[in-house]
């Protein structure tokens, strides 16, 4: 089946783009590499930013300026401005789609305070945003006609002539090769926090596969290094506990019964803050006793429900034992809002790099993001599709693509590659994590470059070609490999520290590095990173590239 416009990955941010991207003449499909009810957007609780009234310009430029001052100077001003503008009209749209926001006696929608706002902007249906919008949204996909194909991996995307011509994706059913032909193709595939397992609130599954891809495509990566790690996940299974329970006013508390931190920080400083409590041998607790069990049920239901369900704690009764967990990743593909190098292909949500989160994202900005960027991926795919016709499919990809999965069936593994990713995890968490510095990042990228050679041994000790799981982690192993090499590498070359990123060695932010790096892979195994080029000089430079 061909598509006029086909989407992949079903968060908020794909959702939105599909809904955006379908009229009634177009086809448009959704491609999901698992359950389209399962997604990091709807295990987002805390909620979402907006100044609901689209003429207070006041406080509009104070969501620009928190939004700005979080991004700890590489955030892109142009596209925070274009985000917090049209925050009014996207939770009006999400409204129409049937989202119930908690509201006061007087019908208006509440918001809460969220670490790093100045102002109480953050709109939430109790603690369970994510998933309030994501099911609504859902329902709106479905109502319109847009096609779901879940459980189809993407392995490449299909180009000719620097324009999109499709996707090409393993149909997890049958391990066969499919191929999507499209005029224009939105990717909103998340982000990577998954490659820190066991220490991630992410799905396992979230492996950068998408980011894999892009790279591999001669797109680059930008600012991959700032990986956000969230204050509050708990102990034993990483489950969020969500910003929300700091925003009604809960304490974080010491093994000593002392407060140490103000808990409206940005996450960086509070996660930093947490940290080296652990690191004296002192346990962390979010303590929300206060608040008593009639205010938890009412905010916090799902949190309540969890803590008692997978820690046995009575929050309303009993401390709750916390520790910072990998969350959110504001780098990824290199994109002018939603736009990239190759005509037809659109990047958003959490997997592209437009600047509004630059080295910090701010709390509540997530699905705010997701929801503006896309929308406006949807139309201009949309727009795109209607102007031009298909392109044609290079089967010499398709071609590598079967050969490298009858390769991946052939032969016996000596490695467990469960094991590896486990190994993958604990190696990012403790060398490329909260506090970084020369020593531990070269021991990771040595540890990462290894694990990347063997992968590529690795084969499927279950040769059944139906419902493969063995085929599915090989392959998320070994774009998690690429994408975990380009994290160090980056963040090797940053040497200071400035938001997420934070380096002992260089404790300081300096002057020169305010600016993004990006990052390309010029073959398998061959990055280059460098500052990315202020957009006037390069259009200078094509112009006189042009000229020659």
């Amino acid at each position: 089946m061909i598509y006029d416009v086909i989407v992949v990955g079903g968060g908020i941010a794909g959702l939105m783009a599909a809904i955006e991207a379908k009229d009634e003449q177009n086809r448009v499909a959704l491609i999901t590499k698992g359950n389209i009810f399962k997604s990091n957007s709807s295990m987002a609780s805390g909620g979402i930013n907006a100044v609901l009234d689209s003429n207070n310009t006041k406080e509009i430029n104070q969501h620009i300026n928190d939004t700005f001052n979080s991004a700890k100077g590489i955030g892109n001003k142009k596209a925070i401005t274009y985000m917090c503008k049209e925050a009014a009209s996207i939770i009006e749209k999400l409204v129409n789609y049937g989202v119930e926001f908690d509201r006061d006696e007087n019908n208006n929608i509440l918001q809460r305070p969220f670490g790093g706002g100045s102002s109480n902007r953050t709109c939430y249906v109790g603690d369970k945003t994510g998933s309030a919008i994501t099911m609504a949204l859902i329902k709106k996909a479905k109502a319109k006609g847009i096609t779901f194909l879940p459980n189809n991996f993407v392995l490449n995307l299909a180009k000719y002539q620097n324009r999109v011509s499709g996707i090409i994706a393993l149909n997890k059913e049958n391990s066969q090769v499919i191929i999507y032909p499209s005029k224009a193709v939105i990717l909103a595939g998340g982000g990577y926090a998954g490659i820190y397992r066991a220490y991630s609130t992410n799905a396992p599954d979230y492996t950068g596969d998408l980011l894999a891809i892009a790279l591999r495509a001669g797109l680059c990566l930008k600012d991959i290094e700032f990986v956000q790690f969230h204050p509050t996940g708990f102990v034993k299974t990483n489950y969020l506990v969500t910003e929300a329970a700091r925003g009604e006013g809960g304490y974080l508390v010491n093994s000593e019964g002392s407060r140490f931190i103000n808990e409206l920080g940005t996450r960086d400083e509070v996660a930093r803050a947490i940290l080296k409590e652990q690191l004296k041998g002192k346990k962390v607790f979010i303590d929300l006793r206060h608040l008593g069990l009639e205010k938890i049920q009412k905010k916090l239901p799902s949190l309540y429900n969890a803590a008692l369900m997978q820690c046995g704690v009575n929050i309303s009764e009993e401390l709750l034992e916390i520790k910072p967990v990998a969350h959110y990743t504001m780098g990824g593909v290199d994109v002018n809002m939603t736009s990239c190098e190759i005509k037809g292909l659109y990047i958003c949500g959490e997997m592209a790099s437009n600047g509004v989160h630059g080295a910090n994202r701010l709390g509540g900005n997530s699905l705010l993001e997701g929801c503006v960027f896309g929308n406006l991926a949807g139309n201009n795919a949309k727009e795109y599709a209607k102007e031009n016709e298909f392109s044609p499919i290079d089967y010499n990809i398709v071609v590598k693509d079967i050969e490298m999965l009858d390769y991946i069936f052939q032969g016996d593994s000596t490695k467990n590659f469960n094991a590896i990713r486990i190994s993958l995890g604990k190696c990012l968490f403790e060398k490329v994590g909260i506090i970084r510095n020369e020593k531990t990042l070269t021991e990771a990228f040595d540890y990462v470059k290894y694990l990347r050679q063997i992968s590529y041994s690795l084969h499927c000790i279950n040769k059944e070609k139906n419902n493969n799981i063995e085929l599915s982690a090989i392959l998320e192993l070994r774009n998690a490999l690429e994408i975990a090499e380009a994290i160090i590498l980056s963040a090797q070359k940053r040497c200071e520290s400035r938001g997420a990123h934070y380096r002992n060695d260089y404790p300081n932010s300096a002057k020169e590095f305010s600016r993004s790096f990006v990052i390309k892979e010029l073959k398998k195994g061959y990055f280059k990173v460098s500052f990315k080029e202020h957009e006037i000089i390069k259009v200078i430079k094509n112009i006189f590239i042009n000229k020659e």
